[in-house]
């Protein structure tokens, strides 16, 4: 694994990605931040985190995904390692809020963006970022997210996370393509209130009920819908009341 640590910075995602733009960069760089000044989450949200508390990386993953229609799959790969890698730490009640949303209980313990690029040869690279709450308590202004330690009642080594999170990917990334079905299987099982009647509200501020069934090929969430329709929904076309 190389390793670039950093003190401070507005985006690890956006350092790897000026950085892998300039020069040749290996599969699986890891960058690291103590602090994250404009941290991203999907769709433009803001990922806010307490200084020196958290694990802040992005990870470059080189030519895992061969064509557009698999961009999804880095996703799939990417929750379910970082689940396997958490349950080793003993962490409870592990699932992912669709699409990439790591939760402990019903408490948001960490997210997801991966941003992908397409080179001149076709080629992909994805970009990784995870923001991971580990040792920050205070969540007055969230109260919807919490932290490994505040669940666990112990702090954590954010260096032993860090390894143990990068051991996972490097061992078991190229596994992907003898069993992609354990993958998606895995996912799928893992997802946050699946099977379970749920409220949600789409774009026009109209809320239904429905029951989460799993993800389309390309990451769409697939709701069964009191009229015993499955209906197909994109990130931020509906939001899960809870």
């Amino acid at each position: 694994m190389k390793r670039i640590k950093l003190d401070a910075i507005d985006s690890t995602n956006e350092f790897l990605k000026g950085l892998s733009a300039k020069q040749a960069v290996e599969n699986f760089t890891v960058v690291t931040a103590e602090n994250q000044t404009k941290g991203k989450g999907q769709m433009g949200a803001v990922w806010v985190s307490e200084p020196s508390k958290n694990l802040i990386m992005s990870v470059l993953i080189k030519d895992f995904a061969k064509n557009s229609t698999q961009i999804f799959d880095v996703n799939i790969a990417m929750s379910v390692l970082i689940i396997q890698a958490l349950e080793g730490f003993g962490i409870p009640e592990l699932s992912i809020k669709w699409p990439n949303d790591i939760m402990s209980y019903n408490k948001k313990i960490g997210g997801v963006l991966i941003e992908n690029s397409i080179k001149s040869d076709g080629s992909i690279f994805s970009i990784v970022g995870l923001g991971l709450n580990v040792n920050q308590t205070n969540f007055e202004q969230l109260p919807k997210a919490s932290s490994l330690t505040a669940i666990c009642n112990t702090p954590f080594d954010k260096e032993e996370i860090l390894l143990r999170i990068v051991q996972e990917l490097e061992q078991n990334m190229g596994s992907w393509n003898e069993n992609p079905g354990l993958f998606r299987l895995e996912y799928t099982n893992k997802l946050f209130k699946k099977g379970i009647p749920t409220p949600f509200e789409d774009q026009k501020q109209h809320q239904f009920m429905g029951i989460i069934q799993g993800v389309s090929s390309i990451g769409k969430l697939r709701i069964l819908l009191e009229n015993d329709t499955v209906s197909e929904f994109d990130i931020k076309e509906i939001q899960m009341l809870y």
